[in-house]
């Protein structure tokens, strides 16, 4: 059983920045890989980035070069540095850990205002 906690989440202004952390409650560095999922109202939740055990990125084609995904292992800890903030991006903000199934965290909410 893997338990996730986002955190970090809230109200910018466009061109703003925020950082989410996701906290996990087992040692990260089993874990095959994580991700960053988000949702926007009325629309189905997307890939956002993710990071692989041996620290391998994927970005989703919208935030490349504004977004940034990381990971603690000491800390068991994931981290979406989030830059030039778009009201496009708001969303509610998933994290995701998939091991043998994929666990979900409760979500945070990022809200950009233009």
């Amino acid at each position: 059983q893997v338990q996730l906690v986002e955190s970090g989440g809230g109200l910018v202004q466009a061109g703003g920045s925020l950082r989410l952390s996701c906290a996990a409650s087992v040692n990260i560095f089993t874990i095959n890989a994580m991700g960053w999922y988000r949702q926007a109202p009325g629309k189905q939740r997307e890939l956002v980035a993710s990071i692989s055990s041996a620290g391998r990125t994927i970005y989703a084609d919208s935030v490349k070069g504004r977004f940034t995904i990381s990971k603690d292992n000491a800390k068991n800890t994931m981290y979406l540095q989030m830059n030039s903030l778009k009201p496009g991006d708001t969303a509610v903000y998933y994290c995701n850990a998939a091991t043998m199934r994929n666990y979900w965290g409760q979500g945070t909410q990022v809200t950009v205002s233009s």
